[in-house]
């Protein structure tokens, strides 16, 4: 897959969005949404669905000298990541940066997006 970077984990679910967390705020990241796909499937559709959590983050920094480099980069923020449960396991896939804002065509943006990614990556690697 060339637009995230995805793994399982040991932690339990619950851990695993501790962690998530926890390595976000290390990078400098806030999480503004929290889509419970499994809650709103339920509600909506009454189909009974794994536990999967949908995390819309954004380093305000990092967002504010994209949004300044491009205005309506806003299209494409926040960076996804998501934790869920599938077969007994936890997998945490977090959206790659540089694939979305390519479609931009944008070189100042292009660079804004490595950095985003490099911090993203840390993250994903520390879980």
């Amino acid at each position: 897959m060339n637009y995230g970077y995805v793994k399982e984990t040991d932690l339990k679910f619950n851990d695993a969005m501790v962690k998530v967390d926890e390595e976000l705020q290390k990078e400098g990241f806030n999480v503004l949404t929290r889509i419970d796909v499994q809650a709103k499937f339920k509600e909506k559709l009454s189909i009974d669905f794994p536990k999967y959590m949908i995390l819309g983050v954004c380093n305000p920094k990092l967002a504010h000298k994209a949004i300044s480099t491009e205005w309506h980069i806003g299209l494409l923020l926040p960076c996804n990541v998501i934790v869920y449960e599938r077969d007994v396991r936890v997998g945490i896939g977090i959206m790659k940066p540089t694939e979305a804002m390519a479609i931009v065509q944008n070189a100042a943006l292009q660079e804004l997006a490595d950095e985003v990614e490099s911090k993203l990556r840390r993250v994903f690697d520390n879980i």
